[in-house]
C-alpha cells in the first residue's frame, strides 16, 4: 500500500459518540480523534523477555514511534538506531477501560511486516494472568504468514482446540492457526488491511476476519453490527468444558510489537532464513535497524459494542502504566 510516513504528534482531541440501533450498541469508539486518550503506554520491562524497550507516551511521541499517519493511528518500532542499549525501541499500548465481553471490532490498515525477530500482537488480557484470561486475535513471529487465534487461561478451561491452561501454566494455551495468509503481515498489508471482530459472550468466543478486498459487512460500516448475519467465524471457542465468564474477564485491549523474546527468539534459529542472517535473534535485531522500517501498525479504529448483558466493564482500570 502507498504510505507517506509523516507522523503527526498526538495531543488532546475530542471523542465522538455514536449509538447503534441494533442488538449491539456502541460502548466505546477509538480512532485518530481520541485513541491516545483511551489508550495508555506500557513502559516496563517486557513480560515475554523481548529485546525491546517499550517507550512511554512522551518518549514515543518524541521519537515518532506513535502518532498519526494516513488518517490512522501509527504505532512503530525504532528503525534508525544501531545496537540500542537495553533493546530496540517500540510501543505497547492498552485500553484504559476493561471489558468482560461484548463485540470488539478493529479496522486495521497495516500490521508489522513479516521480519526476522518481530513478534506483533493484537490481543486482550486480564489483570491477573492467566486466571483472568487472554485472547490473541492477531499474533505471529518472524516470517510467519498466518495468524494464530489463541486463548490462555487458568486450569479448568478446555475447548475442542485443547486445554487453554496448557502445559499447566497457560503459556501455550489453546489455539487455531488460520489457513488464510491474508490474516497476518505481508498478505494482510498487500490488500490494504481488513477488519477483525471478536464476539465474546458467556457461551462462546468467536473471531471473524474480513479482508479489505472483499465486502466488509454493511452493518459494520453502518455502525449497527449483527454477527448473526456474518456466516461462520474464523474460529469459535465454545462448549461445556469452560465457564467463559469466570476464566475471561476484566480485559484491556492491547497492541504491541516486541522483538525476540520467549517465542520469536526461541524459534529464530529453527527458521532457515532468519538463522542465516545472524547467530541469535538479539544479534540480528540489534545490528539491522533498517529491517524494522515496516514494523508498524496503522489502526483506523477500534470499536467496542455491548449487547446490554455482556460487555460490561469497570468504570476505570487500575493504572500500572506511565506516561
Amino acid at each position: 500500500m502507498t504510505f507517506a510516513r509523516n507522523i503527526l504528534r498526538f495531543g488532546a482531541l475530542l471523542a465522538l459518540g455514536v449509538t447503534a440501533q441494533a442488538a449491539y450498541t456502541i460502548q466505546d469508539s477509538y480512532d485518530q480523534t481520541n485513541f491516545f486518550e483511551g489508550f495508555e503506554f506500557f513502559s516496563f520491562p517486557d513480560p515475554t523477555n523481548g529485546f525491546v524497550k517499550y517507550h512511554s507516551a512522551i518518549e514515543a511521541n518524541a521519537a515518532s514511534l506513535a502518532g498519526f499517519a494516513n488518517d490512522a493511528v501509527y504505532l512503530g518500532v525504532d528503525y534508525t538506531t544501531a545496537h540500542p542499549v537495553g533493546g530496540r525501541g517500540s510501543v505497547r499500548v492498552n485500553s484504559k477501560k476493561r471489558y468482560s465481553g461484548g463485540l470488539i471490532i478493529a479496522d486495521i490498515a497495516h500490521q508489522p511486516a513479516a521480519q526476522c525477530g518481530t513478534w506483533p500482537a493484537f490481543w486482550t488480557v486480564g489483570p491477573n494472568w492467566p486466571h483472568d484470561g487472554e485472547i490473541d486475535i492477531i499474533e505471529g513471529v518472524n516470517l510467519a504468514t498466518n495468524t494464530t487465534y489463541t486463548l490462555h487461561s487458568s486450569a479448568g478451561c478446555t475447548f475442542s482446540q485443547g486445554d487453554c491452561n496448557a502445559p499447566g501454566t497457560g503459556n501455550l494455551g489453546c489455539g487455531t492457526p488460520s489457513d488464510d495468509t491474508r490474516t497476518l503481515a505481508d498478505g494482510f498489508n498487500e490488500m490494504g488491511g481488513g477488519v477483525f471482530a471478536l464476539e465474546w459472550t458467556s457461551s462462546a468466543i468467536n473471531i471473524f476476519f474480513f479482508p479489505r478486498t472483499e465486502q466488509i459487512p454493511e452493518d459494520i460500516t453502518a455502525g449497527t453490527p449483527d454477527p448473526s448475519t456474518w456466516g461462520q467465524p474464523s474460529t469459535s471457542f465454545s462448549g461445556p468444558g469452560c465457564d467463559i465468564s469466570s476464566h475471561f474477564k476484566n480485559h484491556q485491549i492491547v497492541f504491541d510489537t516486541t522483538l525476540c523474546g520467549d517465542w520469536a527468539g526461541k524459534v529464530f534459529s529453527s527458521d532457515p532464513v532468519c538463522s542465516s542472517k545472524a547467530s541469535t535473534c538479539q544479534e540480528y535485531v540489534a545490528s539491522n535497524p533498517s529491517a524494522f522500517r515496516d514494523s508498524y501498525w496503522l489502526i483506523n479504529s477500534v470499536k467496542v459494542y455491548s449487547d446490554g448483558a455482556s460487555g460490561k466493564r469497570d468504570a476505570a482500570a487500575a493504572r500500572y502504566f506511565s506516561a
